[in-house]
């Protein structure tokens, strides 16, 4: 009898919930609504991911999220104020409250998303850990690293992955660990380490930074699976949710054809699809909290996930990254997001 007035109780908490559209807000999203800005986590200085120029203007597809998610929730883009971060400080500050989310070129693993008490929201980059030397070096595979002393970010899931690698391939290798990338390069550049290994992404991106980079190559092989992406503290469903679907609608836009340039054409067109994402048609801003164009704001002011990918990482930046894995799904990638209907 007790179990069936429990179902009862909660058959008519949800039905109370559905009748006034929306939960109530979770005490992250009230606290950003109330202060007016995103305070986002980065990185302390990833070109393409999270860099701030010499004006302290930041860029990058880490930096994009939250701008994007500002767009949604305020219609704009601007109110996001940031927090650089090494890796070793960024899961503290997050669960602490000193930033709202954490967008850090992250690794979603089993541990971060239980025991770290972290939802991950998304995939931003399929990545995966690679290898970088001097070409005088003369190695042409990473399996010609044996007896290298290794450079390594402390705090990432690089050094577990490299001990695997090694260990498996019956390598031996002297690591040396550094706080911040930057650090970590700059040992390499000075020979004070063979090999610097990271995300490959993250090599890229400390390649362009060094003073001669065309001395320095890219090792073929990938030796870890590494899904980039933000991440918010458990506890705030609604929160957790206006992430989460800033991403999937920046996947979808670019899916649909849907870009900063030719959205205000696209609100008048008859596909309901378009329509429903648009906001044109339908109440889904209302389902987030969010007002009924917030992904029009995303488009407007941050650009589809194409556009953001192109001008950080892609063909329009110094990076140069083929979109690879990160094209979207029916374009031989691996981006695909739910629909919004």
């Amino acid at each position: 009898m007790k179990k069936s007035f429990a179902i009862l109780a909660t058959t008519a908490t949800l039905a109370c919930v559905l009748a006034n559209g929306t939960a109530q807000a979770g005490a992250t999203l009230d606290a950003v609504k109330k202060k007016g800005f995103i305070q986002c986590g980065v990185s302390d200085g990833l070109p393409g991911f999270s860099y701030a120029d010499d004006k302290g203007k930041f860029s990058g597809i880490d930096v994009d999220v939250c701008r994007a998610a500002a767009a949604a929730l305020f219609g704009d883009a601007g109110k996001v104020k940031y927090t650089p971060l090494t890796a070793k400080e960024r899961f503290t500050a997050l669960q602490s409250g000193e930033i709202d989310v954490l967008s850090r070129n992250t690794t979603w693993t089993s541990t971060r998303d239980s025991a770290l008490g972290l939802n991950f929201t998304g995939i931003t980059y399929y990545d995966g850990q690679g290898f970088m030397v001097n070409k005088k070096l003369g190695v042409k595979s990473a399996k010609e690293l044996d007896g290298a002393t290794v450079c390594i970010q402390a705090g990432t899931t690089t050094e577990l992955n490299l001990s695997d690698y090694f260990r498996a391939n019956n390598m031996k290798y002297t690591p040396v660990t550094y706080d911040k990338s930057d650090e970590s390069a700059k040992s390499l550049e000075t020979g004070r380490c063979d090999v610097l290994t990271s995300d490959q992404s993250q090599l890229y991106a400390q390649r362009i930074k060094l003073a001669t980079p065309d001395d320095f190559v890219v090792l073929p092989e990938v030796i870890s699976k590494e899904p980039l992406g933000p991440a918010v503290r458990h506890g705030d469903d609604e929160w957790f949710d206006i992430v989460k679907w800033t991403l999937f609608a920046m996947v979808n836009t670019e899916e649909m054809g849907i870009d900063s340039k030719n959205v205000d054409e696209k609100l008048k067109s008859d596909n309901p699809d378009v329509k429903r994402l648009l906001g044109v048609e339908g109440d889904k801003g209302k389902d987030l909290g969010l007002p009924n164009d917030w992904v029009v704001q995303i488009v407007k002011q941050v650009g589809n996930y194409g556009e953001v990918f192109e001008r950080n990482v892609g063909q329009g930046s110094p990076l140069k990254i083929e979109r690879g894995l990160n094209a979207l799904w029916s374009q031989g990638g691996l981006q695909y997001a739910p629909p919004v209907r």
